[in-house]
C-alpha cells in the first residue's frame, strides 16, 4: 500500500508542476516568419515564398554556370561566375526592399496627417484607416484597402491591425500600428497631439537620411566597381584560349578562389563599414 500512495503523490506532484508550466491556449505566440520571408514582404513581393527564392537563386546560378561554360570551356571560371548569378536574385531582392523603405520613409508623415486630420473630425480609428484607401497616398492605398476588406468581413479591429502590419512590414509602421492598438484598447484623448509629434519627427528623420544616404552613395558605388574590376578583366581574359587553359590548371583554380574570398571578404567588410543604422522591426 506505502509504494502505491509514494507513485500516487508522485504523479500529483508532477501534474502540479506541469499545470504550472503549461502555456495557455490562447497567449500562444504567433510563429515568426523567416528572415527570407520578412525580406520579400519589406520589398513588397507578396506571390513568392522563401523556397520560391532560394529555388531562383539555384535556378539561376546552374543557368549562369552552364553559359559560360559553354563560352570558355572552364569549370573553374564557370563556376565563379555562377556564384555570382545565384546571388543576383537576392540582390535584386534586397535592392527592392530598401528601395520600397526609402519610398515608405516619405510617405509616413503624410499618412500620419490624414489619420490625425480624420480623428479630429470626429472619425473613429477603424474608419480613419479605411479612408485612407481613398484619400491615402497612392503607393499605399491598396494596403488600406485590403484592411477595410479584412475588417468588414470580420469585425476584428486587432487581427486585422495585425494583418495590416504584416503587410506592410515596415519598423515605422509597426511604431504606428501598435500606437493606434493601445489607444484602441485603452483609451485616450491625446492622439491627435501624439500623431502630430511623430509626423514631425518622421520628417526630420526622413530628411536627415536622404541627406546621409546621398553622400553614402558615391563611397558605396566606388567600392562596388573596386569589386568587380578583376571579374570584369577575368572576362575578357576568358576570351583567349591561353588564359582559359592557365585557370583550367589546379594553380589557377586556387587563383580563382583566393580572388572570389577576397571580393567577397572586402565586399562585405565595405558594406558593413558604410552601412547606415536601419529600423528594427521590435513590434513584432
Amino acid at each position: 500500500m506505502a509504494p502505491l500512495l509514494g507513485v500516487l503523490a508522485g504523479t500529483g506532484l508532477l501534474l502540479v508542476w506541469w499545470s504550472a508550466w503549461e502555456q495557455p491556449q490562447g497567449s500562444k505566440a504567433a510563429p515568426r516568419t523567416s528572415r527570407l520571408e520578412d525580406l520579400l514582404r519589406t520589398a513588397g513581393i507578396e506571390k513568392v515564398s522563401a523556397a520560391g527564392l532560394l529555388a531562383t537563386c539555384l535556378g539561376v546560378g546552374a543557368f549562369t554556370t552552364i553559359v559560360f561554360f559553354a563560352g570558355t570551356r572552364s569549370w573553374p571560371i564557370s563556376g565563379c561566375f555562377g556564384l555570382f548569378g545565384g546571388w543576383l536574385p537576392m540582390a535584386v531582392v534586397r535592392w527592392r526592399a530598401r528601395k520600397r523603405a526609402a519610398v515608405l520613409r516619405q510617405l509616413w508623415p503624410d499618412v500620419v496627417d490624414h489619420l490625425r486630420s480624420a480623428i479630429r473630425a470626429g472619425l473613429s480609428l477603424p474608419e480613419a484607416l479605411i479612408q485612407l484607401a481613398d484619400k491615402g497616398p497612392s503607393e499605399l492605398r491598396h494596403v488600406f484597402l485590403d484592411f477595410g476588406s479584412d475588417y468588414r468581413s470580420g469585425g476584428q479591429f486587432d487581427s486585422s491591425l495585425t494583418r495590416l502590419k504584416d503587410r506592410l512590414a515596415d519598423p515605422v509602421a509597426d511604431r504606428i500600428v501598435e500606437a493606434l492598438r493601445l489607444t484602441r484598447e485603452v483609451g485616450g484623448s491625446d492622439l491627435g497631439r501624439l500623431l502630430g509629434t511623430l509626423g514631425e519627427f518622421l520628417r526630420e528623420g526622413a530628411r536627415t537620411r536622404s541627406e546621409l544616404e546621398a553622400r553614402q552613395s558615391w563611397t558605396v558605388n566606388a567600392a562596388r566597381l573596386a569589386v568587380a574590376a578583376p571579374w570584369i578583366v577575368l572576362v575578357l581574359l576568358a576570351s583567349r584560349p591561353e588564359a582559359v587553359a592557365a585557370y583550367n590548371t589546379p594553380a589557377g583554380a586556387g587563383v580563382l578562389l583566393g580572388g572570389l574570398a577576397v571580393s567577397l571578404i572586402s565586399y562585405a567588410i565595405m558594406l558593413r563599414i558604410g552601412a547606415l543604422p536601419e529600423d528594427a522591426r521590435v513590434l513584432r
